[in-house]
């Protein structure tokens, strides 16, 4: 109890500083602290029922954090073994990725040659016990708990495999240190143009990227490169500058970060030489880039250095760290702001000011502000980082994102992978019309879940028809009449679907044989932000046009 009090004294003197404008004063603080202490005493001495207190106060400490924004945040010990993991990009575990599905947890895929990869384990293994301790009915983050431990431990795990004469297996497995790569990706588009996808900003980032970068203009000589920023949530910002100075000449000024004081400005620039200076460069993103991945995006858009495609990003402009707190704790709070090189602050929301309900909104539009890039063109601040071109992806019929959704391509890799030994390259891999009936007769017309929009659309309108008067004997027919129309076997709108459903298909099968790697290279050549990018870095005239300012009127003249 006592180390609780400790523990709340401490974050509750820090939340109440950071929250007012000016440092409130030490009476206030000492006077708050006591009345909460005073508090959690009182209930766990005369409350009627019995008070799970470190609960207690474990919520009581985020709702006073949720005032203030979403970052910043209070970690006890036992939480702290995912953020360091996720930090570090490595961990000690057997290397498989989990999943839950139908209140148990399964295997959804192992790392390429990890425990649990030698020890034969496969994607779609159902976990029952993990050292003799069922673990049926248990949550991922529990099982997750159990099949991580120290490096060179042994844990033993049975599992039951679908698709195979012996289902239930045992294996056992020496933990190792396990390595999350932060490139899972990188290779050639078409002939001639780089591709490096970037997962996460690590402790290792930057390596692996100048790795994989070396490696493509050494080995490749590629006249391009696409940086691929989608879905990542960032991570170290020291990660980003050292990123960046891989295309900009050493000394660029890349970001300023400031904090509550005039005294708490920092200046980022670059301090290597450039490997790629002067290779043209896209950077793709979407609404899942955010912070340190925003910060890069943002900085070489800034700098006029590389076109930005895809869509807006998240709108992350805060910057947090550390703190230790009293008996193994950890505060990870908000300290400062960032700003790119045109000066703009990309944060989309603004935390200190709430509506009174408590809610907080995106800043408008038509509230930003206008910058330039050092190049002269317009951007703008408040609300990410708006690309240069945006791309346009195909609209996903609720029939494929049904076969996605509910694993059934998922299962069906599973199946096609424990009946084939091998298949082509994954890049070269493709369904072909035998696979695909294959598919369309594994699925199941009984199980599976089919919201058909149109019959829903034409059940609503019967619906409105009748709560608004109009509906008679011959609208109603009508209407029956569209939906005879409309209605199609499953085995058709299978057919009909499967220029969309494909991809999906040949993306887990490749995982299968080819692991994540094999699993990006299937896709890559049905992403539409990919060819658009390829297209622009074939074009110089137009790569070159897209990073000049628009030239006015006036200036025509």
């Amino acid at each position: 109890m006592k180390k609780l009090f400790y523990a709340v004294a401490a974050l509750a003197a820090m939340a109440f500083i950071g929250h007012a404008e000016t440092r409130s004063p030490k009476a206030d603080i000492n006077s708050n602290v006591t009345i909460f202490n005073s508090v959690v005493k009182e209930l766990q001495s005369n409350y009627v029922d019995t008070i799970d207190i470190e609960s207690a106060v474990k919520t009581a400490i985020d709702a006073m954090l949720n005032k203030l924004d979403p970052y910043t945040e209070y970690m006890p010990r036992k939480e702290q073994e995912e953020f360091r993991s996720l930090n570090s990009g490595e961990y000690a575990g057997i290397g498989s990725y989990i999943m839950a599905r139908n209140g148990n947890v399964y295997i959804s895929g192992p790392h390429q040659g990890s425990p649990a990869d030698r020890a034969g384990l496969r994607s779609g293994d159902l976990i029952m016990s993990i050292d003799t301790v069922t673990v049926l009915g248990m949550t991922t983050e529990q099982v997750s708990s159990r099949l991580k431990g120290q490096r060179g431990t042994t844990v033993r795990v049975t599992v039951k495999r679908p698709y195979v004469e012996d289902s239930i297996i045992t294996v056992e497995m020496v933990r190792d240190k396990i390595m999350i790569p932060a490139v899972p990706y990188s290779g050639l588009v078409g002939d001639d143009i780089g591709y490096i996808q970037l997962s996460q900003f690590s402790e290792k980032s930057a390596d692996e990227v100048l790795d994989a970068l070396n490696r493509l203009v050494e080995e490749n000589r590629i006249k391009g490169l696409i940086l691929d920023l989608r879905e990542n949530g960032g991570g170290f910002l020291e990660s980003a500058v050292r990123i960046l100075g891989y295309f900009l000449p050493k000394g660029t000024e890349v970001l300023r970060t400031r904090g509550k004081g005039v005294m708490e400005e920092r200046v980022y620039k670059t301090s290597g030489k450039p490997v790629a200076p002067d290779l043209p460069l896209v950077v793709l993103t979407d609404g899942g880039t955010a912070s340190a991945s925003e910060i890069t995006a943002g900085a070489l858009q800034d700098l006029d250095r590389a076109v930005i495609m895809g869509d807006r990003s998240f709108g992350k402009g805060l910057v947090q760290t550390t703190r230790e707190i009293p008996y193994d704790g950890m505060l990870k709070v908000t300290v400062a702001r960032y700003y790119i090189p045109s000066g703009r602050l990309i944060q989309a929301i603004d935390y200190s000011h709430r509506n009174p309900d408590g809610s907080v909104a995106r800043i408008p539009d038509s509230l930003t502000t206008e910058f330039r890039t050092a190049a002269g063109r317009i951007v703008r601040d408040g609300g990410g980082i708006t690309p240069d071109l945006k791309v346009q992806y195909p609209e996903v019929s609720r029939l494929t994102y049904n076969v996605v959704r509910d694993n059934w391509a998922f299962d069906f890799a599973n199946r096609y992978a424990a009946t084939h030994e091998s298949i082509p390259p994954a890049d070269e891999f493709v369904v072909d019309d035998s696979i695909y009936e294959d598919f369309k007769a594994f699925i199941d017309p009984e199980k599976f879940n089919y919201d058909k929009v149109c019959v829903t659309i034409l059940g609503n309108l019967r619906e409105a028809a009748k709560i608004e008067g109009y509906m008679s004997d011959s609208i109603d027919a009508e209407i029956s009449h569209l939906e005879a129309m409309l209605k199609h076997p499953l085995d058709k709108d299978l057919d009909t679907n499967r220029k969309s459903i494909a991809p999906y298909l040949e993306r887990e099968i490749a995982n299968r044989y080819y692991y994540q790697p094999g699993e990006i290279s299937s896709f890559l050549r049905y992403d539409p932000a990919v060819d658009s990018a390829v297209q622009v870095l074939h074009d110089a005239a137009r790569y070159k046009a897209i990073l000049s300012p628009a030239k006015t009127t006036a200036a025509k003249k």
